[in-house]
């Protein structure tokens, strides 16, 4: 198979116009918000403006096909387009990109009925609502689905539900909810245990508690109380006991989403590094002079160079219906801490003034602790990917399709 890593022109003149759009219309708006210190409100007002404006450029749901009012764009051409919209903090948002509504777009694509898609994907896609996923429990560990205690009990044509979720992303403003809860405790596997619901919301039953306020402070992660919720037959999305496929499904591509989100936002960091490198003076040079802040941007650099190859080769397997998870899991945990690592070197070599708010770093940083917990912990994800390496050492008698299959 030949290896070639020239975009198309047709991806490649998607990503400029991404990029150019983001750099003239949404960071300036950005930048402005960020310095009024504008509230929620005023964030909301400015998407609204600058999506009718990504309409207008043509640059709308890039992850849906055209028939849903979108570009169009596979997993590799989605990579880049991620990447570039991620380089501000309101660009998903603004191309109807974001998560959650991302992901639960791709899962009404893909596993909603016809009646389910007009009713909660046609609005979504027409950025007319947004929507929520519910699936994390306080009492349990989040990244193990089998133990999810929320029920759904049959009771003559519909289904009730109780239980407690809470980072249920997305929930407060949501016009619907993605929720998973367990119909059948005793199955075999465990996996099948679970199944997704469509919930409409407001409703009776479905109760916000809080906002969970996180590192990076109100984030909309409400903490919700579901008590004898009732739903209709057709409320489940998928089939009954595929809530741990759906979710897994659902997640694979999405962890990937946050890739590519991260990348961008690593990239600015590294740029903000190397700015401010070149233009401070200390010591008798440059900052960008001396050895140790130059191993800092080598090792961002070859960071982002690695983040961004298993990223689109990540991409290239989903695309081409090949086995990705083990992919998208490095992906994942490499990612993560590299975008962490980055924003702290770019904090670090900003002195004090990174460590102040006058520039996006510190929130960048409060940010992206997350990325090592969201969509599975660190942890979870290298233990599968240990499981894979010996898996494939015992059939094989090496570890080459465990390490992305290319040499």
């Amino acid at each position: 198979m030949p290896i070639d890593f020239n975009l198309s022109p047709e991806v490649e003149e998607v990503r400029q116009r991404v990029r150019t759009f983001m750099d003239a219309e949404v960071r300036p708006v950005e930048e402005k918000l960020r310095q009024d210190k504008a509230d929620r409100n005023a964030y909301v007002q400015a998407i609204v403006g600058l999506r009718k404006k990504a309409r207008e450029a043509g640059l709308w749901n890039p992850h849906l096909p055209p028939e849903w009012s979108g570009m169009g764009l596979g997993p590799v051409a989605m990579a880049f387009v991620s990447a570039e919209a991620g380089r501000t903090t309101i660009g998903p948002f603004v191309i109807n990109a974001q998560a959650p509504d991302e992901g639960n777009m791709h899962t009404l694509l893909h596993w909603g009925t016809p009646e389910q898609k007009e009713k909660y994907l046609r609005p979504l896609s027409e950025g007319q609502c947004r929507s929520c996923f519910s699936m994390t429990e306080p009492e349990v560990a989040g990244s193990d689905p089998t133990l999810i205690q929320t029920t759904a009990v049959k009771d003559g044509d519909d289904w009730v539900l109780n239980g407690h979720k809470w980072f249920s992303s997305g929930a407060h403003g949501a016009r619907f909810a993605i929720v998973i809860a367990c119909t059948d405790p005793d199955a075999d596997p465990p996996q099948a245990r679970n199944s997704a619901f469509l919930v409409d919301t407001p409703t009776e039953g479905w109760e916000i508690v809080r906002d969970v306020e996180t590192m990076a402070g109100p984030a909309n992660h409400p903490e919700i109380r579901i008590t004898n919720l009732r739903v209709p037959a057709d409320a489940i999305l998928g089939g009954r006991g595929e809530g741990h496929r759906l979710g897994q499904y659902r997640l694979g591509p999405a962890r990937l989403a946050h890739c590519m989100r991260w990348i961008g936002t690593a990239e600015i960091a590294l740029e903000m590094l190397v700015d401010r490198a070149i233009k401070r003076y200390a010591h008798g040079s440059y900052l960008a002079e001396k050895q140790a802040i130059q191993w800092m941007m080598s090792e961002s650099a070859m960071e982002l160079y690695i983040g961004k190859l298993m990223v689109l080769h990540a991409a290239y397997k989903i695309e081409n219906g090949l086995p990705f998870r083990q992919e998208v899991s490095m992906a994942k945990v490499h990612v993560a801490n590299a975008l962490w690592k980055i924003i702290d070197r770019s904090i670090q070599v900003h002195g004090a003034l990174g460590y102040s708010t006058d520039t996006p770093l510190e929130r960048m940083m409060r940010n992206a602790r997350a990325a090592r917990l969201a969509d599975g912990a660190d942890e979870v994800h290298m233990q599968t990917i240990a499981r894979n390496v010996i898996k494939t050492y015992e059939e094989d008698g090496n570890t080459r399709a465990a390490t992305g299959d290319l040499l």
